[in-house]
């Protein structure tokens, strides 16, 4: 008898041990949204080197851009302050999916490689960016097509660990690739000449022309790739993703989203 108790007793605390581990996976997955409201802050990552996505402007402290505005929007909504959490394009996933930050915005790429690995939102700015180049304007006649820059003798600037240098080492195989980890300060290093071309998106490109007077983007009307932009953060919380989104389409079904668009991303 009391060997049929104590086996009964250890199966009752096996239980409650499971009810319990799954009471705290759940409160772990659901509490995301409360715990931000708890808080009364949402941590945005960023980058804070390209724009007109999120920049940071080393003159007055503020970040610039469509994504700085998303970010003051999404926190509106959740009626919480903004924490800048910095982060940089080769920690970018990493960091996303440790949870250093609830969710990560610097015109970050959808892609099958993030959607597959973390979780990304529905896309903004579609159609608006893709792979371009920025270069001399003296020497913008040189650079017709991908072929033109692929060869020997040609020196392309890449930031590290984002979409840019995947693409550059895809393709150029034959060109000379310097690495830069400061993205915002390649266009400069271009317009001196420290290098030739700088593989950017049609959007960065769009900005830096605009700024000095040397550059040039000869092919930004046909850029290499086409892609939209997605608010990125670690798979899980199909909760959080699903505000997210809500929160896009209400922007764009208002019309803020759309003005955001034109007010940044179109030339």
């Amino acid at each position: 008898m009391g060997t049929e108790l104590s086996a009964l007793s250890r199966k009752f605390l096996a239980l409650i041990a499971m009810l319990m581990i799954s009471m705290l996976s759940l409160r772990a997955e659901a509490g995301h949204l409360e715990e931000i409201a708890e808080r009364g802050t949402i941590r945005i990552g960023t980058t804070g080197d390209y724009r007109p996505m999120s920049y940071l402007n080393p003159e007055t402290g503020e970040y610039e851009g469509i994504d700085a505005e998303l970010s003051k929007l999404i926190a509106a909504s959740l009626k919480v302050r903004i924490e800048y959490v910095p982060t940089t394009w080769p920690t970018l996933a990493a960091d996303t999916m440790s949870g250093k930050f609830d969710i990560a915005l610097c015109g970050i790429s959808r892609n099958y490689d993030r959607a597959r690995t973390m979780a990304m939102s529905d896309g903004y700015g579609i159609g608006m960016l893709g792979k371009t180049i920025l270069c001399r304007k003296a020497d913008a006649k040189k650079f017709k097509s991908l072929a033109d820059i692929n060869k020997p003798g040609v020196r392309v600037m890449i930031n590290p660990g984002g979409t840019n240098e995947k693409f550059a080492r895809a393709n150029l195989t034959k060109a000379t690739l310097i690495v830069n980890e400061d993205n915002a300060g390649i266009p400069s290093q271009i317009s001196k000449g420290a290098a030739d071309i700088m593989i950017t998106e049609t959007v960065e490109a769009i900005s830096y022309i605009k700024m000095d007077k040397n550059l040039a983007a000869p092919l930004i009307k046909e850029p290499f790739t086409k892609h939209s932009c997605g608010i990125l953060m670690a798979k899980g919380d199909q909760d959080l993703l699903n505000y997210i989104n809500f929160v896009l389409a209400e922007l764009r079904d208002d019309g803020t989203l759309p003005a955001l668009e034109h007010k940044y991303l179109e030339p």
